[in-house]
């Protein structure tokens, strides 16, 4: 806990080399060349990762819908995002009448920023993280709200009516869900006995999604929502909203909002692999090879998730959020910090018997929960009877 980039492999690597070249003398300037060249590195890549994950999400559900999807941009279709990013660079930035211009710019920047932000603490692979702070995971929790403010910036300074219901929207999806999801943080912490990532995944001698797998579910659900991923995305509906809160945006400017949209979801996935998925440990391939390969895990839950959930009202995804996510966020906190009171010391035996109490417990409750929720969140017979 507390390492710092001197223990990153890459960033050494690349210090040794730079100061090779210049010497001693320049040890500062070798410093600054080597930090710069890998946080250059790490933001590149994981938007290179995000601008992938557009075409892989548009081929997936072309082969979901019984469609091709793109195919003619280079094979396969790759090079589309290629395509796509030249043809917003060449459109026209228009700005309608009575927008707040500086809110205006500005909402497509900071809708960017914690993704790269949240890099930081992010630990690719053995001996590669920026930085180990022992508050990381307060950190994540605390940056990934930046969005939201930036998604209500840009329907509040857009004068557009869809705009400003769209941002609204977003503002009482991450009220409602920003909740659940913390929790789940929480179990995690306990469960580790550590904010630090590089610690969570040393504490994992085997996943925490078998130890915790309702947490997971929570922080599954939840994510989605913050993503506004389907069956959430009830900021930008199209048959509600033309496109919600990014409206009014056109040019490069709306091709910021959608990478930042692509990009968050791959980090996330790097969240979940980090807290749920054992990290960069594996077995026989490179360490980052086994990251990505998680991350890529994620992606494709996601964009099964959404070929196959239709979307929900937005009554309907606050009720899961309050009557259904809050509760059983509860429950798994209390259940995590009872076992860890029982096992103190807790080693690949222990948390295999916490798994089975957890996967015996979580799973009917969560079962029980739902119809009791669902009872109550139903029509009511007069309403039936009105309606029939």
């Amino acid at each position: 806990m507390g390492e710092t980039l001197a223990n990153n492999s890459i960033y050494s690597s690349i210090y040794s080399s730079v100061l090779g070249l210049l010497g001693e003398d320049w040890s500062w300037l070798a410093y600054f060349i080597a930090g710069f060249s890998i946080i250059l590195l790490i933001t590149n890549t994981t938007l290179l990762l995000g601008t992938l994950y557009t075409w892989f999400e548009r081929r997936l559900l072309g082969r979901f819908q019984g469609r091709l999807g793109p195919n003619r941009a280079g094979p396969f279709g790759i090079l589309q995002p290629i395509a796509d990013a030249v043809k917003l660079l060449t459109k026209e930035d228009i700005m309608a009448r009575g927008v707040d211009k500086v809110v205006f710019t500005i909402a497509p920047v900071l809708m960017l920023a914690p993704t790269l932000l949240v890099l930081a603490v992010i630990p690719f692979g053995e001996n590669s993280w920026l930085v180990d702070i022992n508050v990381a995971v307060l950190y994540i929790a605390a940056v990934s709200g930046i969005s939201t403010i930036a998604v209500m910036m840009a329907g509040y300074s857009s004068n557009n009516t869809f705009s400003l219901f769209g941002s609204m929207r977003a503002v009482a999806m991450l009220v409602s869900y920003e909740v659940p999801l913390v929790m789940s943080l929480l179990g995690i912490t306990v469960l580790a006995q550590s904010m630090s990532t590089i610690d969570i995944v040393e504490a994992q001698s085997i996943p925490f999604l078998l130890v915790t797998p309702l947490g997971a579910f929570i922080f599954l659900t939840a994510i989605s929502a913050e993503l506004n991923r389907a069956p959430f995305d009830v900021t930008e509906a199209e048959s509600e909203l033309v496109s919600g809160y990014m409206t009014e945006y056109s040019g490069m400017k709306y091709g910021i909002f959608m990478l930042a949209e692509f990009t968050n979801t791959v980090v996330a996935g790097a969240i979940f692999a980090v807290l749920f998925l054992q990290g960069w440990q594996w077995a026989i391939l490179p360490s980052y090879l086994w990251f990505l390969i998680k991350i890529g895990m994620f992606v494709f839950v996601a964009i099964w998730v959404r070929a196959t959930l239709p979307r929900y009202r937005l009554d309907q995804i606050l009720s899961v959020a309050w009557k259904y996510l809050f509760p059983l966020s509860l429950l798994n906190v209390l259940l995590l910090a009872v076992e860890v009171i029982a096992w103190p010391n807790r080693g690949t035996s222990e948390l295999l018997i916490m798994s089975l109490i957890n996967w015996g417990v979580t799973i009917p409750a969560a079962l029980i929960w739902s119809k009791f929720v669902s009872l109550q969140t139903g029509p009511s017979n007069g309403a039936l009877q009105e309606h029939n």
